[in-house]
């Protein structure tokens, strides 16, 4: 049994994910790049090993309990513990569609798609419920673990409702204050254990997710991500931070 450091990384087979599987890495960390996809996740993890970095992929489909069992039973077989795990697997079927000419989203709430709602809360929402349920013996194991719920600033009513210029992308955005929730009621459950649990928004960030719209490189997206990934004792938990700090609600 290895006695490194351990971090698991959903959704790393490119985007945020990838850069944080590499800023995590790069200070010492076995990562395991949690991905669906064989080609890619594989792909993924040869890019870190060929920078000199310790990674691996892991097959883990965030929607499916066998899958995510599966993984929890591969992590298990090979370390004692896991010390971080970052949730940043996340969809947004139809946002690429709904973009007009000038970046903007353009479908409002009535006609919003309730199956393409349902598949993002899947991935956004149920998919961390799964993987940080599977993973808490993990977790628990180790003397302080850290769990990263990568969100968004769509997820805060506070800006949507006091800010008339964010866009109102009611499938994706209320799966992410979704996710702020269930942030809050682990983090409670949690920090008995010394256990952190916080939410990170990375910002408007150039990825598939929304066509490469975004102005924020990944590099900038996962500082706050590797940040949380990484807090010393006595850091803040149930949280929702960017890099600037605390988000309102």
């Amino acid at each position: 049994m290895t006695t490194r450091k351990n971090a698991l990384v959903t959704g790393a087979n490119k985007g945020i994910g990838l850069e944080t599987a590499r800023r995590l890495a790069a200070i010492g960390f076995k990562v395991w790049l949690g991905a669906r996809d064989s080609k890619r996740g594989t792909a993924a993890a040869e890019a870190l090993r060929g920078e000199g970095f310790d990674a691996e992929w892991l097959e883990l489909d965030v929607t499916s309990d066998e899958s995510v069992a599966a993984a929890s039973k591969t992590v298990a077989a090979r370390t004692p513990s896991l010390d971080v795990l970052v949730n940043n697997a996340g969809i947004a079927p139809g946002y690429v569609d709904a973009l007009g000419p000038d970046g903007r989203y353009e479908r409002p709430p009535s006609r919003e798609d309730v199956v393409d709602m349902k598949a993002t809360y899947d991935v956004n929402v149920f998919g961390p419920v799964r993987v940080t349920q599977a993973f808490l013996p993990l977790l628990s194991a180790s003397p302080a673990a850290r769990i990263v719920m990568v969100s968004s600033y769509l997820g805060s009513i506070a800006r949507a409702t006091g800010e008339s210029q964010s866009p109102i992308v009611m499938g994706y955005g209320s799966s992410k204050t979704a996710l702020n929730a269930i942030t809050v009621a682990f983090a409670r459950e949690l920090a008995p254990r010394g256990i952190t649990v916080n939410a990170a928004a990375p910002g408007y960030t150039a990825t598939d997710l929304n066509g490469h719209k975004g102005h924020r490189t990944v590099q900038q997206a996962a500082e706050i991500v590797v940040r949380l990934a990484t807090l010393d004792a006595g850091g803040p938990t149930g949280g929702y931070f960017d890099e600037n700090g605390p988000l309102p609600w």
